[in-house]
C-alpha cells in the first residue's frame, strides 16, 4: 500500500461520481493542483462530507494512486461558511476557485496561489473592502503570479490609477487587501485589469457570468 501523504490545501471543486462519492480537484501548497476521490463522502454523517465541499481549507489525508488521490481524512480550519451563506459573495468566491483551478498546475508548487485565494476569500468577508475593488486585485495578482502582466498600467491613467496597478503588481500577497480607492480610481483600475485579461486569459468563467447577472439584477431592482 502506498504511503499516507498530508498535504495543505483548498476544495476547488467537487462533483458527484455515482451514488455515494465525489471527486474533488485540491489546490495544494506542496504539489499544486490534484484530483482526489472522496468515497462515500455523500453518505449521511461521512466524515468526508466536509472536507469535500468546495472552499475547504485544511490539511488532506491521502493516499496516492496511479491517476489520482484517495482522501482518507481531513482536518480543516476553514470552511468560508459565512461567504458560502451570502449569495452574491458566493458567486465572489467560487470565480476566485474557477480562476485558480484556470491557472493551477498538476505537481508544480501551489503556495502562492493557494495563498492569494486564501487571503482574496477573507477579503470578501471585510466590509470595508467593497467585492468588486477584490475581485479586480485578485484578477491582477494572479495573472501576476503567472507572468502574465505589465510593470506598468497597459493605458494611459492618473496617478493614483497607475500607484494602485503597481502596488498590486510589487506587494506581497498578505499586504495586498489593505487599502481603498475612489469611485473614479477603481473605474481606471477595472479598465486595466480587463485589458490585461483579454490579452492572457482565453477563456470565459460561468460563475463570473453569474456573478454580473446577479449584481446587474440586484442594480435594477
Amino acid at each position: 500500500m502506498r504511503e499516507l501523504v498530508e498535504l495543505t490545501g483548498m476544495v476547488i471543486k467537487s462533483s458527484p461520481v455515482g451514488e455515494y462519492d465525489k471527486r474533488l480537484v485540491i489546490l495544494t501548497r506542496e504539489r499544486g493542483r490534484i484530483t482526489a476521490f472522496a468515497r462515500g463522502a455523500k453518505r449521511p454523517g461521512n466524515s468526508l462530507m466536509g472536507p469535500s465541499r468546495p472552499f475547504a481549507f485544511g490539511n488532506f489525508k491521502l493516499y496516492e494512486g496511479r491517476e489520482a488521490y484517495n482522501l482518507q481524512g481531513a482536518e480543516i480550519s476553514q470552511y468560508f461558511e459565512e461567504l458560502v451563506m451570502d449569495m452574491e459573495g458566493a458567486c465572489y468566491g467560487q470565480y476566485f476557485l474557477e480562476l485558480g483551478d484556470y491557472y493551477s498546475r498538476e505537481n508544480l508548487n501551489g503556495e502562492a496561489l493557494l495563498l492569494l485565494i486564501y487571503q482574496s476569500l477573507r477579503a470578501l468577508l471585510k466590509p470595508a473592502i467593497p467585492n468588486p475593488l477584490v475581485q479586480r486585485i485578485f484578477e491582477l495578482k494572479a495573472m501576476v503570479l503567472n507572468g502574465e502582466y505589465t510593470q506598468y498600467p497597459p493605458r494611459p491613467v492618473s496617478e493614483s490609477a497607475s500607484y494602485t496597478w503597481e502596488f498590486v503588481v510589487t506587494s506581497p500577497i498578505e499586504k495586498l487587501y489593505t487599502f481603498a480607492v475612489t469611485d473614479e480610481v477603481y473605474e481606471e483600475f477595472c479598465q486595466c485589469v480587463e485589458i490585461n485579461k483579454s490579452r492572457y486569459i482565453d477563456r470565459d468563467f460561468h460563475s463570473l457570468e453569474i456573478l454580473k447577472t446577479l449584481i446587474q439584477y440586484s442594480q435594477t431592482y
